[in-house]
């Protein structure tokens, strides 16, 4: 440990000398760190730099408070917004720790005040923008106050390859150095690695320690869902939350108004959020959100970053979110207590064109344009996933995981098929090709248009030339996804993003593998649901309860996951229709002959049960 670094307790008088267990006790209440917590703590007592991603509920802001109170001195906290610090001093506050932040929310007499108490040392933790403490006059104010150290908060901001970047976090390092900070400890709940090495080379003076800790929330189901009546959904998906605090999120302003006054009109307890309120409001409408129990609140993503209600149960994405770090964080919001919640997102291909336009018409270099451009094709392969959409969530941050059994795909809500012909088709047009074309291309060939590129290549003279004629380009497009997903091929960046083979792939071409497809990926542009199939919204919440009860007792007995036996949407229809026969029984979604027989009676005499009273 550095000589100037040396804060523990035994030699540095002002600080809190017990030993960091005993103060998660006495101060913050808890018996026992959450995962990943003491080795940070540690690390950040220890006087080392430290960056560290962890997810959303994660406990970060535990890794830097905690020390705070073990070494004399102001620990300065960069927050980004006024919302989050007030939340967070206030919580410091009950806990009895000197605490206060310094933004536009307070007169000038009380930001005055605290800035006396962070110069007197009396101060624990000061919360502060990055905007105002990159300000001259600030840094000049601060230059004589005990600073012990710098935590940055939502510190992918720092990097202009994060989702959420702002210019003035890139100050951060500078002003660390004008006012002789000795520690940095930085935290994030999303960055790949080039955030991370972007953050690190802008807010350290030497390499930080790294800590990345799993990005799993097991306890919060996903599911993603094509937009045909955005609000006929929503409506579906609130009634299975009744009563429930949730949050509503949309792109736009017009849309967050629109959308919690309908729900208002139809009897929900929702209040709008978004920069456009007056502040008075915006703040009330938060507040109202937090301390009372079964609000929505309808908001832009401009709500949320840093919100400590811990008993949010879903999150419903009206819009697509822009990226995936976004949609990760905005997820986030749910089940912080670690208690189940569930999250809900719609999409179209018009927002997803819409992202792109944007991409090509900023003022952005070709190589951040690049990174935006994978960063939605990354976005729409989630959306599209055949697979486990967990494992295809925690793939991109480079985390390897098992079916979760706690996703749309997982739990049977999606409809997918064997589509090996169609994947040995689309491998065949990269094999044909030479692994030299990207998908557009590869489209074209497949779909027998003779464009001049086609023509130019003699690509018409190919036996693929023209063998998927019987798919639009809309499911074309998604197959490549997906196969991309799968891993059979993948787009090169470092060739244009020409398409090539993988081991995989190549079994699949070979006939040694079988793929299966999503079937409702293949047509997003047919709105209409089909006929007698649509998601009921009209069953029993109670003999759905009683039904899942059951499901569970017959897949703990037969050490299957639930799923196996029947899926939600199987149930729904179950709790809806109430069939009193086995023949009553077929049709509804997910039950074939085996099932009947293995399931019906079983689940035919609950469904009597429940209606004999």
């Amino acid at each position: 440990m550095s000589d100037l670094l040396d804060w523990s307790a035994a030699s540095v008088p002002g600080g809190d000398k017990r030993p960091p267990g005993e103060i998660l006790g006495d101060v913050f209440g808890f018996s026992a760190f959450r995962p990943g917590q003491e080795e940070i703590v540690g690390a950040v007592t220890a006087g080392e730099e430290v960056l560290a991603v962890m997810p959303t509920g994660g406990g970060k802001s535990l890794c830097y408070q905690l020390p705070a109170l073990m070494r004399p001195g102001v620990t300065i906290v960069v927050s980004p917004l006024i919302a989050l610090m007030r939340d967070q001093v206030s919580a410091l506050k009950a806990l009895g720790i000197a605490a206060a932040a310094l933004n536009s929310g307070n007169d000038y007499e009380e930001n005055r005040r605290t800035l006396e108490r962070a110069r007197s040392g009396e101060l624990k933790l000061l919360y502060i923008s990055p905007e105002r403490l990159s300000s001259v006059e600030m840094i000049e104010r601060l230059r004589d106050a005990p600073l012990a150290m710098l935590a940055v908060d939502e510190a992918h901001c720092v990097s202009q390859w994060g989702h959420d970047f702002r210019p003035e976090y890139r100050l951060i390092g500078e002003v660390r150095r004008d006012l002789g900070i000795k520690q940095t400890v930085a935290f994030t709940a999303t960055a790949d690695r080039i955030t991370r090495e972007d953050i690190a080379e802008r807010l350290f003076v030497k390499a930080p320690k790294v800590f990345l800790r799993s990005f799993d929330r097991p306890n919060i189901s996903l599911a993603m869902t094509a937009r045909q009546d955005g609000r006929a959904q929503l409506l579906a998906f609130l009634k299975a939350h009744q009563g429930e605090s949730g949050v509503v999120y949309c792109q736009s302003r017009r849309r967050v108004d629109e959308t919690a006054a309908f729900l208002a009109s139809r009897g929900f307890n929702a209040v709008p959020y978004h920069a456009g309120l007056e502040r008075t409001e915006r703040d009330h409408n938060q507040d109202v959100f937090l301390r009372e129990d079964g609000v929505i609140v309808v908001a832009t993503v401009a709500f949320g970053m840093g919100v400590d209600k811990p008993d949010v149960r879903f999150v419903f994405h009206m819009d697509l979110p822009k990226n995936i770090e976004g949609y990760y964080q905005e997820i986030g919001r749910a089940g912080r207590d670690g208690l189940p919640a569930t999250s809900h997102t719609l999409y179209g291909f018009g927002e997803i064109r819409q992202f792109r336009q944007w991409i090509e018409e900023s003022e952005a270099s070709e190589e951040q344009k690049e990174i935006e451009r994978q960063k939605v094709n990354a976005l729409v392969a989630l959306c599209e996933a055949p697979r486990c959409r967990r494992v295809v969530l925690l793939d991109y941050f480079g985390e390897a995981s098992e079916p979760c059994g706690n996703c749309d795909l997982c739990l049977g809500g999606v409809e997918t098929f064997d589509g090996t012909v169609l994947a040995q088709k689309a491998l065949s047009a990269v094999v044909r090709t030479r692994e030299r074309f990207g998908m557009d291309h590869l489209i074209t060939v497949l779909r027998g248009e003779a464009s001049d590129k086609v023509k130019t290549h003699g690509h018409d003279a190919l036996p693929t030339f023209g063998v998927g004629k019987d798919q639009s380009r809309t499911a074309w497009r998604s197959i490549f996804r997906q196969l991309g997903v799968i891993g059979y091929a993948t787009p090169d960046r470092e060739r244009f993003n020409a398409w090539r083979m993988t081991e995989a792939g190549w079994r699949v071409l070979k006939g040694q593998e079988t793929v299966m497809l999503r079937k409702d990926a293949l047509s997003l542009k047919d709105k209409t649901p089909k006929s007698g199939q649509p998601l009921p919204t009209d069953y029993d919440p109670k003999l759905l309860d009683a039904l899942k009860a059951l499901r569970r007792t017959l897949a703990d007995e037969r050490d299957v996951p639930a799923y196996v036996v029947f899926s939600d949407r199987t149930l729904m229809e179950l709790a809806s229709r109430k069939p009193e026969t086995l023949d009553e029984m077929r049709g509804v979604h997910g039950i074939g002959e085996r099932k009947l027989k293995d399931f019906g009676p079983t689940f035919l005499e609950a469904i009597r049960a429940y209606l004999a009273g």
